[in-house]
């Protein structure tokens, strides 16, 4: 048992077991805490692991003996089923476990089909662009345009991952179609003039494309000291978000669209609206629970979050507060409400706060960020984009917030 053979195939079984986790999407400091619980099952003494969103390598150490192995992941992918399946071996691993009974639950893992197929996943993107257009101002003619285009582009997105397409010319086009469809819609019942309700509905027809996962990931692995990774993480989730501006760029440059002002806050609570919003939060936070294939239970508690959290956030806009700082109130409700309910959902954190902060996106400030750029206004852009960046950068941060104030590990370093 002690031999080095056998150390170097618990070695490798391991980081396969790390590769599935980052391929799934999980942060990379879960997975080399997952993987430090099993190699202490496996009977490994020591494990040290280096971890990107490429590849990673580890060392292991059992009776005197010593072995280094490296492995690739692949492109990387979003895959919440998976992540709690893997989490849950992991926590379930007790001293004794053989090499070969890994090996098999991993298998076990990695044959299990997706959880939704792919018109539930068409339509939950339907349904989640046109609550993100009723719920920014988009007017019946946006909402309805938003679903249709946001739904095909969803199944086309589907599609073209399922063949392997490279992702990057894949956000691209898949921005391209929803958003050119779109304006086919709409330029098709009469309206040559995109107002504040268009530019929204040109937005959320598109919301599929925002990578909510890595971005998140990112930066909790940053502020777990996990740089490599985050900073890979980083990257990856901004060079999908260039692929889609440059793909809506392209259509707003056709179309000819102009920046629309945003709607001043009312000022005050309206019960009659918080109604209208907490249902098109509802129905948000439904549909990517499901995009991110997450079984129905943990899909009803991601609805659940989204409808408080953005309650939140929206209510302490409607009141005066700036949109990222109310964003961030939003964010941290949502982290905490995670906190609470994960442990009887049995479900990663992450795969709970991510679906549910997405309908928090700023999408008239990316819409005004991109039609700026086009028209050459450069400061108008910058100013655009700082204010959208910040509020992206407040829903991140009160969900590292919320872990700092439910989680030991995070408030002390180890």
């Amino acid at each position: 048992m002690g031999s080095r053979a056998d150390l170097d195939r618990a070695l490798d079984v391991l980081l396969r077991f790390g590769a599935a986790m980052m391929h799934a999407g999980d942060t990379a400091f879960r997975v080399r805490d997952s993987m430090r619980r099993l190699a202490h099952a496996l009977g490994i003494e020591r494990l040290e692991v280096e971890l990107s969103t490429g590849g990673l390598t580890a060392t292991a150490w059992r009776e005197g003996e010593a072995a280094t192995l490296a492995r690739e992941i692949g492109p990387p992918g979003v895959d919440s089923s998976r992540i709690a399946a893997l989490e849950s071996l992991s926590l379930g691993a007790a001293p004794g476990l053989a090499t070969a009974t890994l090996e098999a639950e991993l298998d076990r893992i990695e044959k299990a089909p997706p959880l939704h197929g792919l018109l539930p996943i068409a339509l939950s993107m339907a349904v989640a662009s046109m609550a993100f257009s009723y719920l920014n101002g988009g007017d019946l003619l946006a909402t309805g345009a938003a679903a249709v285009s946001g739904g095909i582009g969803q199944a086309a997105r589907t599609l073209l991952s399922r063949q392997g397409f490279n992702q990057f010319a894949m956000t691209a086009l898949c921005a391209v179609l929803a958003s050119g469809l779109y304006c086919l819609i709409v330029i098709g019942f009469g309206v040559h003039t995109f107002a504040f309700a268009h530019a929204i509905g040109f937005i959320s027809s598109v919301l599929f494309l925002v990578p909510g996962f890595p971005l998140v990931a990112g930066l909790l692995d940053l502020t777990q000291h996990q740089t490599r990774a985050g900073i890979t993480r980083l990257f990856y989730g901004v060079l999908l978000t260039l692929s889609a501006a440059c793909g809506m760029s392209v259509v707003a440059m056709l179309a000819g669209l102009a920046p629309a002002p945003p709607a001043p806050p009312p000022g005050a609570i309206e019960p009659v609206a918080m109604l209208g919003r907490a249902l098109a939060c509802f129905a948000g936070g439904y549909g990517y629970g499901i995009l991110f294939n997450n079984p129905h239970r943990t899909v009803l508690a991601v609805a659940l979050l989204s409808m408080v959290g953005n309650e939140v956030r929206l209510g302490l806009h409607d009141l005066g507060l700036a949109l990222p700082q109310a964003t961030f109130f939003g964010a941290l409700a949502v982290g905490l409400g995670a906190s609470l309910v994960r442990g009887s959902l049995h479900a990663p954190r992450i795969a709970l706060t991510v679906p549910s902060i997405i309908m928090m996106t700023p999408g008239l400030f990316a819409f005004q960020t991109i039609v700026f750029l086009n028209q050459g206004k450069a400061l108008s852009a910058i100013e655009a984009a700082a204010t959208c960046g910040f509020a992206v950068g407040g829903m991140a941060m009160g969900l590292v917030a919320a872990r700092f104030l439910t989680e030991r590990q995070w408030r002390y370093e180890r």
